[in-house]
C-alpha cells in the first residue's frame, strides 16, 4: 500500500545537504587525500568547555530546566537578547518584541505560516537559502524569484516590478547564505521602505550577523522607532556559540504579530528546549570576548579564500563573507557533475548552485557554493592546490 502524500510535500526538493552526503557512500574518494568537506555550514566543534559545563551543571541541579518554558521563550533570554540587540542596533527592542523559537530556521517557517497561505507570493532573491524555498512551497506560497546581480545584491527596482496583490513578503539574508555578499545598510534601508509602501512585511535574516566584517551595527532598521511595523528580524544562537543540535533561534516584530507566532510555536514544538535557552542565555551573559575571537578567525579564512580565488586560473569568486564563498567554476560540466567530480578526483564537497537556485535557471549549472565553517586557513591553502590541480 502506498500512503498518501500531501502534493505540496511532493513537489518539494530533497534535502541538499542529505543529497550530498549520500555522495560520500556513493563516490570512492581519491586514495591518500582526506575529504575536504566544505557542504554544510554549521561548525562541527563543541560549544567552549566552560559553557559546556555550565549547561552540565543546569541540567544536574536546575529541575525547571527539563519543564516546558513559556511558548515565546524564557522571559530571561527574551529580556537579554532584546538589551543586547538594542545595544548593537541603537534602536529600542524590548522582551515583548521577540520571541524564541527551535532554531533560525524554524522562526522563518513561523513568519512565513502567520503572514501567507497558499497562492500569495513572498519575494525571494536568488541565488538563495534552500531552505527557504522549501518551505514556501510546502505551504503552497510562490516563490517569486528576485534576481541578483554579478555583485549578488538585488535591485530595488526589479523588486518593485515584481510586487503585485497577492505578495505579502520580501526575505533578504545577510550576510547572504549562499552568497556570503553583505547587504549594504542602504539598500536594506531601501527595502524596508518599498515593503512599508506596498504594506508588506521585510524579513531579514541575519544567522550570521556575529561574522560581519563591519563592527557595530550592520543596518539602521532598529533604529526607527517603528521599526516592528514592517520587520521581522530572524536570529541564530546556533553558528555564534556552535550549538547547532540545540536548536535556539530567535524571532523579533511588534507584540501583536508575535501572539500569531505563539499559535504557531505552540502547535509545533510548544518550546524551545531547556538546556538550549539555558546555553544561549549564559552565551550572552559570558562569551562575548570569545565571540570576538571566533569573528577574527572566520574573518582570516574569508581573507584566505579571497587571496586564494585570486590566483586561481579559471574561477571567479563572486561572493565571500560569513561562512561562505560563492563563485563560478571553468569547467565545461554543469555544476552537479563538477560537485562529484571534485569530490572523485579531489577529495572535495562542495554543493553545486543549481541546488540554490530555480529548476532550469541558466545560471545555476555555472555556480559553487564553498562553506568553510570547518577549514582553517592551512586546509583552505590545500583547497586551492587541489582545485588548480584539477584541469
Amino acid at each position: 500500500m502506498t500512503l498518501p502524500l500531501n502534493p505540496t510535500i511532493a513537489a518539494t526538493f530533497r534535502p541538499p545537504v542529505m543529497e550530498a552526503r549520500r555522495w560520500l557512500t556513493e563516490i570512492t574518494l581519491p586514495e591518500g587525500l582526506a575529504l575536504l568537506n566544505l557542504s554544510q555550514a554549521a561548525p562541527v566543534d563543541p560549544p567552549p568547555a566552560a559553557m559546556r559545563s555550565a549547561m552540565a551543571r543546569a541540567i544536574e541541579e536546575d529541575p525547571g530546566i527539563h519543564l516546558y518554558s513559556p511558548v515565546l521563550g524564557n522571559p530571561e533570554l527574551r529580556t537579554a537578547l532584546a538589551q543586547r540587540m538594542s545595544t548593537l542596533y541603537g534602536g529600542r527592542v524590548t522582551a515583548e518584541q521577540v520571541a524564541l523559537t527551535s532554531g533560525c530556521n524554524q522562526a522563518f517557517c513561523a513568519a512565513v505560516a502567520t503572514l501567507a497561505g497558499p497562492g500569495d507570493e513572498v519575494i525571494l532573491p536568488k541565488p538563495w537559502y534552500f531552505n527557504h524555498h522549501m518551505w514556501l512551497t510546502m505551504q503552497g506560497v510562490k516563490t517569486v524569484p528576485l534576481a541578483t546581480g554579478p555583485d549578488l545584491l538585488p535591485s530595488l527596482d526589479d523588486c518593485a516590478a515584481l510586487i503585485t496583490n497577492r505578495s505579502k513578503a520580501i526575505v533578504l539574508v545577510t550576510p547572504n547564505n549562499p552568497g556570503g555578499v553583505e547587504y549594504p545598510p542602504a539598500l536594506i534601508k531601501g527595502f524596508a521602505d518599498l515593503a512599508a509602501r506596498h504594506g508588506l512585511a521585510l524579513i531579514v535574516d541575519e544567522t550570521y550577523r556575529d561574522f560581519h566584517t563591519q563592527d557595530g551595527a550592520p543596518h539602521g532598521l532598529f533604529a526607527d522607532p517603528g521599526w516592528d511595523d514592517v520587520l521581522i528580524h530572524l536570529y541564530s544562537f546556533s553558528k555564534a556559540y556552535r550549538m547547532t543540535g540545540h536548536r535556539v533561534g530567535a524571532i523579533a516584530t511588534n507584540a501583536a504579530h508575535l501572539a500569531e507566532i505563539e499559535k504557531f510555536l505552540d502547535t509545533v514544538t510548544i518550546c524551545v528546549s531547556g538546556p538550549g535557552q539555558m546555553g544561549a542565555l549564559w552565551g550572552l551573559e559570558n562569551l562575548g570576548t570569545w565571540l570576538s575571537g571566533e569573528r577574527q578567525e572566520i574573518l582570516r579564512r574569508r581573507a584566505a579564500m579571497i587571496d586564494g580565488f585570486a590566483g586561481l586560473e579559471g574561477w571567479s569568486l563572486m561572493g565571500c563573507g560569513a561562512y561562505f564563498a560563492y563563485a563560478s567554476h571553468p569547467y565545461d560540466a554543469p555544476a552537479p557533475e563538477v560537485a562529484k567530480r571534485l569530490l572523485r578526483e579531489a577529495g572535495v564537497l562542495m554543493l553545486p548552485g543549481t541546488m540554490f537556485r530555480p529548476e532550469g535557471d541558466a545560471q545555476g549549472p555555472r555556480e559553487m557554493r564553498i562553506a568553510f565553517a570547518n577549514a582553517d586557513t592551512t586546509e583552505i591553502g590545500t583547497l586551492m592546490q587541489r582545485l588548480a590541480a584539477l584541469r
